[in-house]
């Protein structure tokens, strides 16, 4: 004669779950996620001012594109490590790689009048806006 066994595939799926929640080590660190731009927009009558926090970056490795009304900053960050004979790192926590930020505006900008300065981690972008074209009136003959 044969013996039946009764075998259930949720209580296996539930001691596999359990088992391995206990069995493995927990990580209560964050997960290091990219530095974003952090940006400020002001407008006046004749322009934009943006302010943009960058920090631990040189002003060479800032882009700044400006195509119609659509501004686009990039920069990268990179991390220069020091390590010296005898030492080890133990917690690194500092990001670095590209960093991107695009946003759109009211008015076209006008680049030929566009500012830009970048002191103590902020980039400051005085955008002029473009003079709107006048209707142009066509003959008709």
């Amino acid at each position: 004669m044969v013996n039946v066994a009764r075998f259930n595939t949720l209580d296996t799926a539930l001691d596999d779950l359990v088992r391995g929640f206990f069995v493995r080590p927990m990580n209560y660190e964050p997960a290091t996620t990219p530095v974003q731009l952090r940006v400020d927009v002001t407008e006046n009558e004749t322009g934009y001012v943006v302010r943009a926090e960058i920090p631990g970056v040189k002003k060479d490795d800032i882009n700044v594109g400006i195509e119609g009304n659509q501004v686009e900053i990039s920069a990268e960050v990179k991390n220069e490590k020091e390590v010296k004979e005898g030492e080890r790192v133990l917690r690194s926590e500092r990001y670095f790689g590209k960093v991107y930020r695009a946003f759109v505006l009211g008015n076209d900008i006008d680049e030929s009048a566009t500012e830009a300065r970048y002191a103590d981690g902020i980039l400051e972008l005085k955008l002029a806006k473009k003079a709107p074209n006048a209707a142009k009136r066509i003959s008709i003959q």
